[in-house]
């Protein structure tokens, strides 16, 4: 990985209900850091669906957004989102992981893998340009994205490993949330998707396990534990700070040691609290401590055990580790 220039991108990694819009929204108040919300879903969203984006307005009267296509393609009009979305899922899918993570590509994957990398490197590019900003973060999440742009020379990819206990994100996922940000005829609905607790507990295996192979691979990794970040959330913001290049001596945006203050945002997809402004008290969400019936809590932890033992969760661990 050594020797790679473009954008400086750090992508949060893991699966979605473990805290990371928060995280994002945190890292978006450091100088020197733009956060762009889940850029996996901002052709469908935002471009087919027009759904809002976190400032609140439509993401085609996004003026920050208008830039950025500006400055990457000349205007989003000029993109063929249709052919760059068949390019994507010939691509980016979880079943083309273990291709993805491989010592090799093979001739035809190499090349779509490198004309989509392309994409997103433009757009990394017109971010930092629109921004000013050092550092992007794309809290995609998706770990065969992530596979994809670790091909790019062109791409500085940095990964922060987001974990959370998965009886927790169990949970989160069987919750009914609505989607403020969606319009009528939007693809996902109006609600956020809701899993059974084993279909749950496989796709942590699978995104955590492919995360541990893009580090051993040398992609640059910092793993973060939920829990840990909501006990020390100054010394955890600060340690992925320096992670991405900051200096440590940044400022950070806390109020006090258990509250921050947040401005407005233009990320594209996440969770619903990414259109929450000012000041925000940091409480970590133990709910399934007491909510989770113990039929789910036990098929969860027989899933996800391995992992659940080498990130800490019954040791008490420390499951922060720079790979």
């Amino acid at each position: 990985m050594a020797g790679r220039t473009g954008p400086r991108v750090l992508f949060i990694g893991g699966l979605g209900r473990s805290g990371s819009t928060l995280l994002e929204r945190i890292l978006c108040e450091l100088p020197g850091v733009c956060g762009i919300g889940e850029i996996v879903h901002l052709w469908q969203r935002g471009l087919v669906d027009d759904e809002r984006c976190g400032c609140g307005a439509p993401f085609s009267r996004c003026e920050f957004w208008r830039r950025v296509g500006d400055v990457a393609f000349g205007g989003w009009p000029k993109m063929d989102i249709a052919a760059f979305q068949a390019l994507k899922d010939s691509v980016d899918r979880t079943r083309f992981v273990p291709l993805l993570a491989g010592p090799a590509l093979g001739a035809g994957l190499r090349r779509r893998v490198a004309d989509h990398d392309d994409v997103y490197r433009r757009l990394y590019e017109a971010v930092q340009d629109v921004s000013g900003c050092d550092v992007v973060v794309d809290s995609s999440k998706h770990v065969s994205l992530a596979s994809c742009l670790r091909w790019s020379e062109a791409i500085d990819l940095r990964v922060l490993h987001v974990v959370r206990d998965a009886r927790a994100v169990a949970y989160s996922w069987s919750k009914t949330v609505a989607r403020p940000e969606a319009v009528e005829g939007s693809a996902e609905g109006a609600y956020m998707a809701r899993w059974s607790a084993g279909k749950t507990a496989l796709h942590w295996d699978a995104q955590n396990l492919g995360f541990g192979a893009l580090a051993r691979r040398g992609v640059p990794t910092l793993r973060v534990r939920y829990e840990d970040f909501m006990r020390a959330p100054a010394e955890t913001v600060r340690e992925i700070a320096v992670f991405a290049g900051l200096e440590p001596t940044v400022p950070l945006p806390f109020d006090g040691d258990a509250a921050v203050r947040l401005s407005p945002n233009h990320q594209v997809a996440g969770n619903p609290m990414r259109f929450r402004t000012g000041r925000v008290e940091l409480r970590a969400d133990e709910a399934w401590r007491t909510r989770l019936n113990g039929t789910r809590r036990r098929l969860v932890t027989g899933l996800t055990l391995p992992l659940l033992a080498r990130y800490g969760y019954f040791t008490g661990g420390a499951g922060r580790a720079r790979m």
